[in-house]
């Protein structure tokens, strides 16, 4: 018997849980904690779609080329063994197509040129709109796979310097340029301050003034000749942690932001 990982049921399955009901639950659940375990939960949900459904008709709401996606909300970060069928879900429209769009197929833009622009476009009105999309997201929506997704954005993030709001690089879910790079090197190569540093990456003031304070002292310790291990014992964090701000400040040294 294979023991072999299913990385394809890992990263695509948990999308079937991206439901209005599995949405509608959560919230019975936040707001009445008492009122029943996940199956009287999920028939709440159930009867209460069926009342909606009854009642209105989402298409007149949505316009040509626009589609109607669920994405993880920007204020509910991944948390210890947390479903996504846990998560609280934010309903999106998102411009699938648009003239510009089809300008640029008339225009012969290579693919992957046009994928970036639609990738980039759904992930920053998802985040207009209060959630997140992840690579996977992406992948359903614009049917390319993941890894490939992945790496446009992550070549867009480093030629230009600005996050793309998505999973990967707000909630470290998956693959993508570390945000700490990008604030540390906005921060101190830049000159930029931190107010805008926290504008510009898509995170409050206080938690980028937390990574740059991590970097500090990370730094410092680099400074007092300390190595990696003694640096992770003695500001009670991770070696993994500690080696990716120690990449960060010799990146700054060499002026390599990526």
């Amino acid at each position: 018997m294979s023991h072999k990982p299913d990385y394809v049921r890992k990263h695509y399955g948990p999308l079937l849980q991206k439901t209005l009901q599995n949405a509608v639950s959560h919230v019975i659940g936040e707001q009445f904690p008492r009122i029943g375990g996940p199956r009287i939960r999920e028939l709440c949900a159930q009867m209460i779609l069926d009342v909606v459904d009854a009642h209105v008709r989402p298409t007149e709401h949505m316009r040509h080329g626009q589609a109607l996606w669920l994405g993880i909300a920007t204020n509910d970060p991944p948390r210890q063994h947390q479903r996504t069928a846990d998560t609280k879900l934010v309903p999106v429209a998102l411009d699938l197509s648009l003239p510009e769009d089809i300008h640029a197929r008339l225009d012969r833009k290579p693919s992957r040129e046009r994928l970036r622009i639609k990738a980039v476009r759904l992930c920053e009105q998802a985040h207009q709109q209060g959630a997140l999309l992840s690579n996977s997201d992406l992948s359903e929506l614009l049917g390319f796979d993941a890894w490939t997704i992945s790496q446009v954005l992550v070549q867009h993030e480093k030629q230009t310097g600005r996050l793309v709001p998505r999973r990967a690089t707000l909630h470290d879910v998956g693959t993508g340029l570390t945000h700490k790079r990008i604030i540390c090197w906005k921060r101190y190569a830049e000159g930029k301050p931190a107010d805008v540093v926290a504008r510009e990456t898509y995170h409050s003031l206080e938690a980028v003034d937390s990574y740059l304070g991590q970097f500090d002292r990370v730094r410092h310790c680099r400074g007092e000749g300390m190595s990696a291990e003694q640096t992770a014992f003695t500001l009670n964090c991770s070696i993994s942690l500690v080696n990716e701000y120690l990449a960060i400040d010799r990146a700054l040294e060499g002026e390599n932001p990526c």
